[in-house]
Order: C-alpha cells, then structure tokens, then sequence
C-alpha cells in the first residue's frame, strides 16, 4: 500500500495539547492510545514515520519567561516536557507491537538514545518509529523548527502538522469569526507574509529552503493521521505539488 501513497517517510509533528485530549492538560492515556493505534495503521502501510512532540501539556517555556523566569531555562524545562511526552508515546506504540525509538537532543542514556541522524535513519529504514525528543537542544528554538530541522536532517518527504480543534489553516480565527475561510493549498511566503498559524517563521524559512511540503490537518477525527501520510487531499497544503 506504501506504494499508493506520495510520501515515503515522514514526519509528524504533534502538539502537547493533542496527548492531553479534552482534559488540555498532563497526558490522557486514551487519547494517547488513540494516536498510537493511527501511526500504527500508518507504519502497516509501509511508511516510515518520525514524531515530534511539543510539551505544552506540562510546560510551556514562553510561559514562564513571561513571569519572570530566565528564557534559557524555561526553555530547558519545556524540552524535558517533550521527554515525557515521547516517553508515554513510545510505551503506547511498544504495546501495541510498533518498534519504537526515542531519541533526545540532550543526553540522557539511562532513558533514551541520543540523537544521531545516520542511526535514526538507520531505524526507520528497519520500520521503527522514531520519536526526537528534547527539541533541538538549544533554548530559544520551538518544537516546529525541531519538526523542520528533523525532517531536513533525515530527507522526509513532508511534514504532517497535526491541529488540534481546526481542520487546516485559515485566513482568520475560527473559533472567532465563524466566516473564517480554509485554504487548501498555500505557499511558505504566503505563510510568512500573513503570518499564519502554521509554524513558526525560522520554521516555516527551513521547509522552504529545502522544499518540504507541510500537511496541516484536524488530529481530533480518527483516521486524519493515515489520510495525511497516505497524501489525500485533507487539510491545508503548504508548498509541495
């Protein structure tokens, strides 16, 4: 069936709030069995997937630099946030009998294997999943640039941006105006130039410099993960063809 779908391996790029469910905070085990059990149907197709996960779930680094707190550091707690994160992600997929891999940009052997390109690609090419944890290692940097940079790093074929509550990305809130219009198809300066809620600019800058086409989609309705990575028509494609 892999050979059915436009991508080959890929990267989803999944945000702390997804694993808290309806709860918006910590991690709801259900929800986090549901999103298991859909990259599982993804890994049965032949794809090679990759995860990236925010912490927002448990601390958001922004957040606390706000009150006060020291830029660097609170980017240091949030980076460990995606740690748990990808820790509760990996047992999940481990129960359901999908290999998985967590590897962290800082170092912490006793829990996880530090990251290094060849052997994550190494790992997906024998069909683990493999979850980069600890965002890029470097305070002042967000989880969608780690999303880039990884995607980058290991030549996936494209980026899926799993939203939660919104189906894709549009020209306004709409949670606020409920004539809010979807795009289906973007460009990465349009994104840049109106400042859409897709990624960040320096992530936004990455995909485009190295031509990686990003699939925005709604993670609340099952089955969105597989529909995405098989390359259907769903959401909102930035860049690609």
């Amino acid at each position: 069936m892999a050979e059915k779908s436009k991508y080959k391996r890929v990267i989803l790029k999944l945000s702390g709030e997804a694993l808290a469910g309806d709860k918006g905070f910590g991690i709801d085990p259900e929800t986090v069995e549901s999103i298991a059990s859909q990259i599982k149907d993804v890994t049965e197709c032949g794809l090679e997937v990759a995860i990236v996960n925010g912490g927002g779930n448990i601390w958001r680094g922004l957040s606390g630099s706000s009150k006060g707190m020291d830029r660097a550091t609170a980017d240091y707690m949030g980076m460990l946030a995606t740690v748990i994160n990808s820790l509760a992600l990996q047992d999940a997929l481990e129960t359901l009998g999908v290999p998985t891999r967590v590897q962290t940009a800082i170092e912490m052997r006793q829990i996880a294997e530090t990251y290094i390109r060849r052997r994550a690609i190494r790992h997906m090419e024998k069909e683990r999943v493999v979850i980069f944890a600890a965002g890029t290692g470097n305070p002042y940097f967000s989880t969608d640039t780690t999303a880039a940079l990884r995607a980058a790093e290991v030549e996936a074929d494209a980026i899926l941006m799993a939203k939660k509550g919104v189906d894709g990305v549009y020209d306004c809130d709409p949670a606020k105006n409920k004539d809010a219009v979807m795009f289906e198809k973007l460009d990465y300066i349009e994104v840049i130039q109106r400042k859409l809620s897709v990624m960040d600019s320096t992530a936004i800058s990455l995909c485009m410099d190295n031509k990686i086409p990003i699939v925005v989609f709604n993670i609340d309705k099952p089955g969105n993960i597989l529909r995405a990575a098989l390359g259907e028509e769903i959401g909102t494609l930035v860049g690609g063809k």
